[in-house]
């Protein structure tokens, strides 16, 4: 399932800063930064518990928020770009 995260962290402190990189650099690794702090994450649900639990983990909840939006298994007919920075497709073979 196709998995959008967003997150507002904030960056009035240095541990804030602190925390956005590594929320950034957590959500990286499960998928592709499509703005500067929203992701695109293909995850199955195993995936999606333990990236939320991770997450959950690094921010302050008393400043910081995340959201979670599932577009599902058919998100390819739900998601419209349009402008730079296209993404690729996360399905589709991965060439090194």
């Amino acid at each position: 399932m196709l998995v959008l995260i967003t997150y507002d962290v904030s960056t009035t402190t240095s541990e804030g800063r602190r925390r956005l990189s590594q929320v950034a650099r957590k959500c990286q690794d499960y998928g592709q930064r499509v703005q500067n702090s929203v992701f695109e994450c293909l995850l199955d649900a195993t995936q999606l518990r333990k990236l939320k639990f991770e997450l959950e983990e690094l921010i302050d909840k008393q400043t910081d928020s995340l959201r979670f939006y599932n577009l599902g298994d058919k998100y390819k007919s739900r998601v419209e770009h349009m402008g730079a920075k296209a993404s690729f497709d996360m399905d589709g073979p991965l060439i090194v």
